[in-house]
């Protein structure tokens, strides 16, 4: 069955890096697009990034562009979100999603992973 598993989250001084993956099982990853969402406490859900499923496009909510980079290694079958210069309001729980592209509705999700930016 289709699996995302996010991994890589945890906790990181205001200005450090984090590198999370999303590895994807029982389907093609070649076929779809991935994207990154996050929810914070008491925040809806927002999109992050997304990478199409050939990885020539990419696309970033305003509050991270210049600082997170979505990437892809399709024989690896994973995703990956680098994440630079963070700062205490990303804190929150990040799921990668499966998408036809990146402009349909995420079909599968993960379970998240944590990431807190704290001093």
């Amino acid at each position: 069955q289709v699996q995302l598993v996010e991994s890589g989250g945890g906790l990181v001084q205001p200005g450090g890096s984090l590198r999370l993956s999303c590895a994807a099982s029982g389907f093609t990853l070649a076929y779809y697009a991935i994207g990154w969402f996050r929810q914070a406490p008491g925040k809806e859900r927002e999109g992050v990034a997304c990478i199409s499923s050939s990885g020539s496009s990419t696309y970033y909510t305003d509050s991270v562009k210049g600082r997170f980079t979505i990437s892809r290694d399709n024989a690896k079958n994973t995703v990956y979100l680098q994440m630079n210069n963070l700062k205490p309001e990303d804190t929150a729980v990040y799921y990668c999603v499966r998408k036809t592209t990146c402009w349909s509705v995420a079909e599968y999700w993960g379970q998240g992973t944590q990431v807190t930016v704290s001093s």
